[in-house]
């Protein structure tokens, strides 16, 4: 599928920028536009590294805000990956979107978040947020969350967890995009999110197994 496929199902400014990079989906990203998308549909994306999972995270957030359905929520497991986002984001969506980063102060309601369009954060921060009840709840259309299999980590899996049931509960028509490149139990935890699934196995780059020794690596045929 191509980029200009959906031109008429997406803001013009999201065309344009993504025009920018892609002309033609990935055969996940074709995928998830099938299954529901661009409709506002939850959707479990299960596929490889570098496959685009995150493209269709980005897609979903980008055009819930210009549509103007409500703000976005990106979560992702650390704070490294928080700034690498935003700096991505806010390079890609400049002078279009207003983004915002939040990874530190877990007493702090941070309230000058009201203002901007797309929060991008760690799940213990949003987890913070909600506990203090912070007003913009509620106007938050769509939520990514990233490595979303770290919901069976011992540490980070139960706030996780209260993270997206919270969020369910506050925000009934939420569309909730779960990205992993491994999940043991797909099918369960699409059921929980009552999300569509997607599942798909294509690579950019071939992976192959072999054993390394002495400086030599001795590939398997299979």
């Amino acid at each position: 599928m191509l980029v200009e496929d959906v031109k008429d199902r997406i803001p013009e400014d999201l065309l344009n920028v993504l025009a920018k990079d892609v002309t033609e989906f990935r055969p996940a990203q074709n995928k998830a536009i099938e299954a529901g998308l661009l409709d506002g549909k939850n959707l479990l994306v299960c596929t490889p590294t570098a496959s685009g999972k995150t493209l269709v995270g980005e897609i979903a957030l980008v055009k819930g805000i210009m549509e103007g359905k409500g703000k976005g929520i990106y979560v992702v497991p650390l704070r490294a990956l928080a700034v690498e986002k935003y700096k991505a984001f806010k390079e890609k969506y400049a002078g279009l979107l207003r983004i915002a980063l939040t990874i530190g102060d877990m007493d702090s309601t941070e309230s000058r978040l009201a203002d901007y369009d797309l929060i991008i954060c760690t799940s213990e921060k949003i987890d913070s947020l909600l506990r203090h009840n912070v007003s913009w709840i509620p106007y938050v259309s769509t939520m990514v969350v990233d490595e979303i299999h770290l919901l069976n980590d011992l540490h980070r899996g139960p706030t996780l967890e209260v993270v997206i049931t919270l969020m369910k509960q506050l925000v009934p028509k939420l569309q909730i995009i779960g990205l992993s490149a491994t999940i043991g139990n797909p099918k369960e935890l699409a059921s929980w999110l009552e999300a569509e699934l997607v599942i798909d196995l294509w690579r950019p780059v071939e992976l192959r197994q072999g054993i390394y020794l002495q400086g030599n690596i001795e590939f398997s045929n299979n």
